[in-house]
């Protein structure tokens, strides 16, 4: 008998498992067409959300893509969220991972950290697929493992390095999500919704109740995306505690 898609998930999650057998085609196209793996779906996947965007990725959708039926996908995948859980392992699969320096583990987190919304920026809102979900995929357990050994580093306690990394991941998410979602609005990276000459304009005409805002325009508007991006994460860094002989 044949595994089933909650077997076959389970199976990816065994250290050394190895990728799905192709699904037979049938039908008088089937020898012309290429075989259904995991790596097939998950490519083209990719293809979709590059081209059209994460929203427009479904099982139908992704089935169109590959000729074939939404059944012939859950043969592999048990459902949107673990193929979710795929696509992200796979963006995680090629983040490289230093050997954790306490000497530069600050630098090695931004570097990571940065890498991570670097993947995510390739295939807008992606990003989408991390919220409300508990990491199982070993690709993305090793980004965790790696972050927390980089954390543990540094010399911060244990509990505070936890919850720092789910943070930090957190904040990379969501940074990656408003990136994605200005994208689609029509913005480049680090344009405003109105530009940020007319942002200043209307910041200088408010009334005076609102005078840190009218005093302070010129820094509130300042930097670029990347700037905003990194100041966050070594300001989330900063606030860690570390022990004595550590800080």
């Amino acid at each position: 008998m044949s595994p089933t898609p909650q077997e076959r998930r389970a199976a990816r999650h065994q250290v050394g498992a190895g990728s799905d057998k192709p699904a037979v085609r049938r039908g008088p196209s089937g020898g012309r067409k290429k075989p259904i793996t995991v790596d097939a779906i998950v490519d083209t996947a990719f293809a979709i959300i590059e081209s059209e965007g994460y929203e427009a990725l479904t099982m139908r959708r992704l089935a169109v893509a590959l000729e074939t039926g939404p059944s012939s996908l859950y043969a592999h995948v048990v459902n949107k969220e673990d193929l979710d859980e795929l696509l992200i392992g796979r963006l995680c699969a090629e983040i490289e991972l230093p050997a954790p320096d306490p000497s530069r583990w600050r630098e090695q987190l931004v570097g990571v950290c940065t890498r991570l919304r670097d993947q995510y920026l390739r295939y807008p809102g992606i990003s989408r697929a991390t919220f409300a979900a508990a990491p199982s995929n070993l690709d993305t357990l090793r980004v965790s493992e790696g972050l927390l050994a980089i954390v543990l580093a540094g010399g911060v306690e244990p509990q505070a390095a936890a919850w720092a990394v789910d943070s930090l991941t957190l904040y990379v998410n969501a940074h990656s999500l408003e990136v994605a979602v200005a994208s689609r609005l029509g913005r480049a990276g680090d344009e405003w919704v109105v530009s940020r000459d007319d942002m200043l304009r209307r910041f200088a005409s408010l009334p005076e109740t609102f005078p840190q805002t009218k005093r302070y325009a010129t820094e509130l508007t300042a930097g670029t995306t990347a700037d905003r991006f990194l100041f966050t994460i070594n300001l989330m860094i900063d606030g860690l505690p570390r022990t004595d002989s550590q800080a």
